[in-house]
């Protein structure tokens, strides 16, 4: 998939299906995370982190670079790209932000806004290792293809709740990241 091709389905005015997320009982911590998608031209490629294996939160889960909105960010979208220089050393030069997902509620407490943007390849990634065990990438392709998804159900307070899974070679992403990249999905192929 393309940039032109991505952007033909991106911007439309139908609102695609979201997956369930977790019901809060009150408002959630604001938070956003960049989904990256580098632009090598003929093709797209998605950039995720593996959080560091130190963390007390989700060590080792594979993420999207991000984190909790800050005082000082005066959006979702400057709090993505914040976080993504942060974590990963990604200018936010180089990222061209498209738009944002329906955002995403976690049984963390977390209310993610999930903001879409074209990164230019041209950069060197710096990786924090206080957050981030190291970065990779995966095709979009792979991604949005929800032959390549998995949904197990767990249950919690006699409530069904789906989980989701997108293996990539030796590595699984799942939780959070995998429900917002099927969010992604939906939106690019109803």
């Amino acid at each position: 998939m393309t940039r032109s091709e991505f952007l033909s389905q991106f911007h439309h005015l139908r609102q695609p299906h979201s997956e369930p997320d977790f019901p809060l009982r009150k408002a959630g911590r604001p938070a956003a995370v960049l989904i990256p998608l580098i632009d090598y031209g003929n093709s797209l490629q998605v950039l995720l982190t593996e959080r560091a294996h130190h963390l007390k939160h989700h060590p080792g889960q594979i993420s999207f670079p991000g984190g909790a909105v800050d005082e000082t960010d005066r959006s979702f979208f400057d709090a993505a790209l914040r976080e993504a220089e942060e974590e990963v050393g990604l200018p936010s030069t180089h990222v061209d932000v498209v738009g944002m997902l329906p955002k995403y509620r976690t049984i963390s407490g977390y209310e993610i806004a999930p903001v879409v943007g074209f990164v230019n390849p041209d950069f060197t990634p710096l990786i924090d290792k206080n957050e981030v065990e190291s970065a990779f990438e995966v095709p979009l392709a792979h991604v949005l293809n929800r032959k390549n998804h998995l949904v197990h159900t767990t249950h919690r307070n006699k409530q069904a709740f789906p989980i989701y899974f997108i293996p990539w070679q030796h590595r699984m992403i799942w939780g959070a990241t995998a429900a917002m990249l099927r969010n992604l999905s939906h939106h690019i192929h109803p």
